[in-house]
């Protein structure tokens, strides 16, 4: 929603906080700090051109999750030693979900960004049922995607058949250990 009305998300954002609290779930809001507040979020992810995260936590707190984007190792450790609770690296491959000047980073990046920074990663950006197990035996623990899923025609089982693959993927990769 990068371009949707600052009312419009929080309203939106309000909507998925009541359905995530039903369901137990954690609700990030991508870029706006104050839609996170203003909807009681659990935290907020910013990328390389938003907030501070140093100054984010003063406004958030120490009990909000902060996020943050990386494309490189050098942004990892800058966000894990600003105080990032979450890393995303990425994007890993080509991708249409948002519009972005940011070449794609390759899987070589999930493994030397894991032995840099032991803050917790995600990683996005081109991921599907295609590639996921190139991604996971890369290192990656939580790959993330949208397309993938969203697009699908049957969303449930493009959903499923994702979280197969990279539960296969993971006990190759648990063998080759």
């Amino acid at each position: 929603a990068k371009h949707m009305a600052k009312r419009e998300l929080l309203e939106s954002a309000r909507l998925l906080r009541n359905l995530t609290a039903d369901a137990g779930a954690t609700l990030i809001v991508n870029d706006h700090l104050d839609v996170a507040l203003a909807a009681d979020a659990d935290g907020v992810h910013l990328g390389q051109d938003d907030f501070p995260i140093p100054e984010a936590r003063k406004i958030l707190g120490p009990g909000m999750i902060i996020g943050a984007s990386t494309h490189s190792v050098e942004q990892a450790i800058r966000a894990e030693a600003e105080g990032a609770d979450l890393i995303n690296v990425g994007p890993i491959f080509p991708t249409k979900t948002k519009e972005t000047s940011v070449e794609p980073v390759g899987v070589e990046l999930i493994a030397r960004v894991k032995e840099a920074i032991n803050t917790p990663q995600t990683c996005m950006g081109g991921i599907n049922l295609s590639n996921v197990r190139q991604v996971i035996l890369s290192g990656a623990e939580r790959p993330a995607v949208v397309s993938a899923v969203v697009a699908a025609d049957d969303i449930a089982e493009a959903a499923r058949l994702l979280v197969e693959e990279i539960r296969k993927a993971k006990e190759e990769r648990d063998s080759l250990k």
